[in-house]
């Protein structure tokens, strides 16, 4: 199992994901949704995303597990928020500093 497939915590329960891509052309965070996120990501790298295939190649960086489409879109919604871009350039500096 690759890092980007977890597995639900049980059959009744769906998995929400909050990810974020790193654009190594424009060097900016992206931010984004999903309930599979191996295949939306892999739409995001194939430029099949309007919002992203112009600022392509991106690298994944973070990603978020929630229970709820509520709770994933309130925590996504923070992450594109001042405070929340700076929470995450500081909890990825070191991977962010390598690319």
């Amino acid at each position: 199992m690759t890092p980007l497939e977890v597995k639900p915590a049980s059959k009744t329960v769906m998995n929400h994901y909050v990810y974020v891509l790193y654009s190594t052309s424009d060097h900016d965070l992206y931010t984004g949704h999903t309930t599979n996120l191996w295949k939306r990501y892999d739409r995001h790298r194939q430029g099949k995303s309007f919002a992203t295939k112009s600022r392509l190649p991106s690298k994944p960086v973070y990603y978020e597990v929630c229970l709820s489409w509520k709770d994933t879109w309130a925590r996504e919604k923070y992450l594109k928020s001042g405070m929340g871009k700076r929470y995450l350039k500081n909890r990825s500096q070191d991977y962010l500093t390598n690319l």
